[in-house]
């Protein structure tokens, strides 16, 4: 058990937040009894990081650090990814911080097996993996001058999806993964209608690798070849439009699949000469190269406010984003993601040569941006939240920068950096890159915020728990800042009653401010999503994991305009996901009254954010395509 500085305040979970850390995060005995309290998690997982200060400090740095890092953690300024806050300190895990991979996929039947088995031990120690399968000779091609002997690449995806589903992480569930194919490989149209067609890959995300050349087809109605990844020969010409029409159509029943804009991703690759950044990570927020991986943490922007003088929009007290406390945050969590590449333990030897003495890169992201936006009194998706999260995203990144650089003078650059983008400037970093969104779905219950760069699902709703007597009770669920918001109105339980009942805030009687400012996903267009994804992306050097939700009634058209104005506005993918489609049918778990899309533990609705399924009640999530 370890014991936190005698200084250190205890951290405060709320109920359902207990029971997320108890299920997810806390160690426990060979009889399951938890040997720790949260607050002890909390610093275990600090001290844990701060460990790696010793290589450049004396020995006090440890306990300084380690306390600061407890301080900013428990504060719930920052928290690191929920893979990491279990495996960190804790003898009874992996020692694998890194939540997700990228790995080589060649066109050799022992290659492609060498890779899935690498995959299979990773996903045993937890972590997830995404692969390009475009090297792979299309079905039906040569092999070793016999003609059609080839598998081709969608044969090995179901392989691998296979495989990979028989692996259980923490006996319960099983591990994403990402599959990709570029869109001028020949089994192109396989792919695309692969999810509609094989209904057990729910293991698998799917995204077509696209080109910008392919999309300026596509706006021209020009043709597009086919190219054979053996020979480099043309094979086939097909309409641009034809192929994107067909992209479309599936991700409008499906959810599946989704865009990677390829060259805006090499855009932004700080070591070109190693490789071309071919794929991503499950949820598609970090572009790696071969045997890359990536460190996660994400800063609560909703607790970086303070409160000044005057009253707020909502009749309580009004707030300001505090960028000194927000600076002061990032330089720390920067720090406590290079201390993590330190002390992570890696499970391939190539692994650790390109991220702890190659690359070093790391990933961080944000959540609790709806929940800013709320107490700001600013609406998620109008003109004035897009100029606000570039500004946020802008000081982030710079503030980044500063402490990677500092980070930089006292340990040393990158190991690749001589081979970088930065080889010859003035700029020296300690990482290659620096940050990314992640999805936050069972963290930001942890802390009690809205999800990534999200917006709020819902503001009240009944949820369902189902007990071990097999019984199913409800429960209410308000969320947090609405709660602290309608403190200050005399009709809060009418309120309430109503959100319950199957009103719309929009329609009670409460002023035309909190029906402009409360709004939730069901009211944000397509385009507003696809903006503010676009408005993070722009100071992002890694990526952005966002689902585009639509609502049910949404038109194969209203798909195809979330896909173009991705690219036209600088995203490096898009997943969207409509209410209704297929996708959530992979998730059913059909309980009393044999509604669909419920969570496999609790029976509750579970919710489609940023590639994955979270459930608000009790915290089950999944990245599932």
């Amino acid at each position: 058990m370890t014991k936190q500085s005698k200084q250190s305040k205890p951290v405060k979970l709320t109920p359902l937040a207990l029971e997320i850390a108890k299920k997810r995060y806390l160690m426990t005995d060979l009889d399951g009894r938890f040997t720790e309290t949260p607050t002890e998690m909390f610093y275990r997982v600090a001290r844990h990081m701060a460990k790696a200060e010793i290589n450049w400090h004396t020995n006090g740095i440890v306990r300084e650090m380690s306390d600061k890092f407890y301080q900013a953690m428990s504060d719930f300024k920052f928290v690191c990814s929920g893979k990491a806050m279990f495996e960190a300190g804790n003898p009874g895990g992996t020692g694998q911080l890194s939540a997700c991979f990228v790995l080589p996929i060649k066109d050799s039947i022992p290659d492609i097996f060498k890779t899935l088995g690498e995959a299979a031990y990773i996903q045993k120690n937890n972590g997830g993996t995404g692969f390009n399968f475009s090297a792979i000779r299309p079905k039906n091609d040569k092999v070793k001058n016999v003609p059609n002997a080839a598998s081709g690449p969608v044969d090995f995806l179901q392989a691998y999806s296979a495989a990979l589903s028989k692996i259980l992480q923490g006996a319960k569930r099983r591990g994403a993964n990402m599959g990709i194919l570029n869109i001028d490989h020949p089994d192109i149209l396989d792919f695309i209608q692969l999810k509609a067609k094989d209904k057990t890959m729910d293991n698998f995300n799917v995204s077509v690798g696209v080109f910008d050349e392919f999309m300026e087809a596509v706006e021209q109605d020009k043709f597009w070849f086919l190219i054979n990844p053996r020979t480099g020969l043309k094979t086939k010409r097909v309409k641009a439009r034809t192929l994107f029409n067909q992209i479309i159509k599936s991700a409008w029943a499906t959810g599946d699949p989704g865009m990677i804009f390829l060259d805006r991703i090499e855009k932004d690759n700080p070591t070109p000469s190693l490789g071309r950044l071919w794929a991503t990570n499950p949820c598609g927020e970090i572009p790696l190269l071969a045997y890359e991986s990536c460190n996660l943490t994400s800063i609560v922007l909703s607790n970086h406010v303070r409160k000044v003088a005057g009253q707020g929009w909502f009749g309580g007290p009004k707030y300001e984003i505090d960028w000194d406390d927000l600076a002061k945050t990032i330089h720390l969590a920067v720090r406590f993601l290079d201390d993590m590449i330190e002390v992570n333990q890696y499970v391939l030897p190539e692994v650790e040569k390109i991220v702890k003495y190659g690359n070093r890169k790391i990933g961080l992201g944000v959540m609790g941006l709806a929940h800013l936006f709320y107490l700001l009194g600013i609406p998620y998706g109008s003109v004035q939240s897009l100029r606000l999260s570039e500004r946020i995203a802008k000081f982030i990144r710079r503030q980044a920068e500063d402490a990677s650089k500092q980070l930089a003078k006292e340990r040393g650059v990158f190991g690749n950096f001589d081979v970088s983008v930065y080889a010859g400037t003035a700029e020296k970093y300690r990482n290659a890159t620096l940050l990314t969104v992640a999805p936050t779905g069972t963290i930001s219950l942890l802390v009690n915020t809205s999800s990534g760069i999200e917006p709020v699902f819902s503001l009240v709703s009944k949820r369902r728990l189902l007990y071990e007597d097999k019984q199913v009770k409800q429960k209410t669920i308000i969320d947090p800042v609405f709660d602290q918001i309608l403190s200050y109105l005399p009709d809060k339980k009418a309120i309430i009653k109503s959100l319950l009942a199957g009103e719309k805030l929009a329609d009670l009687p409460v002023k035309s401010e909190f029906k402009k400012v409360l709004v939730t996903s069901q009211q944000i267009s397509p385009k507003q999503h696809v903006l503010m994804q676009a408005a993070w992306q722009k100071w992002i050097d890694n990526s952005v994991s966002k689902t585009i939700n639509l609502p049910a009634e949404a038109t194969v058209e209203d798909v195809a305009q979330a896909y173009r104005l991705a690219w036209k506005t600088g995203c490096k993918g898009i997943t969207v996901y409509r209410d209704g489609s297929k996708t959530n049918q992979v998730m059913s778990t059909k309980i009393g009254d044999g509604q669909e899309n419920r969570c496999p533990e609790c029976g509750s609705q579970m919710q489609s954010q940023s590639g994955c399924f979270t459930c608000q009640t009790c915290g089950y999530s999944v990245c599932k395509g």
